[in-house]
């Protein structure tokens, strides 16, 4: 696929995350008003409230809610119909322009708020290569990956509640820890706080009982990047026997745009080949992923960012599809608005690894940042950014930046 041409020039540029192929939907507002949808073209963010209350479009009132999670239960026809109507009216050459460029509002001018409300929040470990490096780090090559990883995509249930836009400040949690040199547990600031580079999928249809995989990609509404902040000391004192708890629930950074699965679809790519056959209810039956390059940025106080990972959706073994089928097996409700994490997204090579506790080997190989400081884990002070976009020819369909500063622990 390449360029669709629009009206909007800035949406012309090669660089730009927001083309007309994009259309990504989010939350804005202006120094004087309330929440607003919009949609990111180029450099400026179209009103789309505005549009329905001029009668421009009709969703019901659906787009006056300040979040998309009505737009969503409104269901794949209405998400096909709008994104059709804003593709033709923001078209180069389009009649549309007259109506829409009072509706324009620069970006640079705009706050960016949450696009939905977070119904659920379910964090998974669907990386190859990160559990493979994360198992042989506490267990031993031999023992690397759990007796169930190749058979079911492995997950938590998380916080709702600290899910939290880019740009959101994240502070240093406290935490009972329990170093190999302590007798008895501490409650002290986490010393070992990390990222993890993940992909979020936003369920846009609910579901009452289990579906199939086919079914569980057509109710993905779109996607966001998304950092799931982890103390890795708090984890590992406390994960034993039920898995992460406080260590993940300080806070989980979002992207403000939503990509839509429309948007995505010319980047569709399929998992990579099992040494066993899943079991008919966890089998692909097409592509489900998408290439979509990623990198992590890390930028100490007052200094130049250094990128310390790259890496592609591409190498998850366990679609998004597949994620929210498995989690629908037992009966589990999904309700709109569910956000699902894919888990740390890992490549092969060093430099394509997620997190800092992979990066720097548990804190035994520092890496070394442009500024020469060293990292194992994060210092106060630190800004991440992580990025990512689907590359087509001449065009990217890009997210926005996933960003936030870590603060000092509170006294």
């Amino acid at each position: 696929m390449t360029l669709k041409r629009s009206w909007v020039e800035s949406a012309n540029a090669p660089q730009t995350d927001f083309p007309l192929n994009n259309l990504p939907y989010g939350v804005f507002s202006e120094a004087s008003g309330g929440k607003r949808c919009g949609v990111a073209i180029g450099d400026q963010i179209l009103d789309v409230a505005g549009m329905e209350a001029q009668g421009l479009i009709d969703f019901g009132g659906a787009l006056q809610t300040g979040a998309w999670n009505t737009f969503m239960e409104k269901g794949s026809q209405a998400w096909a119909s709008l994104r059709t109507t804003l593709t033709e009216m923001l078209a180069e050459g389009s009649s549309g322009q007259d109506s829409l460029a009072a509706l324009m509002v620069p970006m640079a001018d705009a706050r960016l708020h949450m696009p939905f409300f977070v119904t659920e929040f379910t964090d998974f470990y669907a990386s190859r290569n990160h559990a493979t490096n994360v198992g042989t780090m506490f267990r031993g090559p031999e023992n690397a990956l759990p007796p169930n990883w190749l058979h079911i995509p492995i997950g938590y249930n998380g916080r709702a509640s600290s899910v939290v836009i880019d740009g959101t400040d994240i502070i240093r949690p406290h935490g009972q820890l329990k170093g190999p040199n302590d007798t008895v547990p501490r409650f002290a600031p986490s010393a070992r706080f990390d990222f993890e580079l993940e992909m979020g999928a936003i369920v846009g249809r609910a579901s009452d009982g289990p579906i199939s995989v086919d079914q569980a990609f057509e109710n993905i509404f779109g996607y966001v990047i998304l950092n799931d902040w982890s103390a890795r000391d708090i984890q590992a004192w406390e994960y034993q026997p039920l898995g992460p708890f406080q260590a993940k629930a300080t806070a989980t950074s979002i992207s403000p745009w939503i990509v839509t699965a429309a948007a995505l679809e010319p980047f569709r790519v399929s998992t990579p080949e099992r040494e066993f056959d899943l079991l008919p209810h966890l089998q692909d039956t097409g592509p489900m992923l998408y290439d979509i390059d990623l990198e992590v940025g890390l930028a100490p106080e007052g200094q130049a960012e250094t990128v310390i990972a790259r890496t592609n959706y591409r190498e998850m073994y366990y679609s998004s599809a597949q994620q929210l089928a498995h989690h629908t097996t037992s009966g589990c409700p999904m309700r709109v608005g569910d956000l699902l994490g894919s888990g740390t997204i890992s490549g092969p090579e060093k430099q394509s690894r997620g997190a800092l506790l992979e990066l720097a080997w548990g804190g035994k190989e520092p890496i070394t940042l442009d500024g020469g400081e060293d990292r194992s884990f994060l210092h106060d002070g630190d800004t991440l950014t992580l990025r990512g976009a689907a590359v087509g020819d001449g065009f990217r369909v890009g997210f926005g930046a996933c960003a936030g500063k870590l603060l000092p622990a509170k006294v």
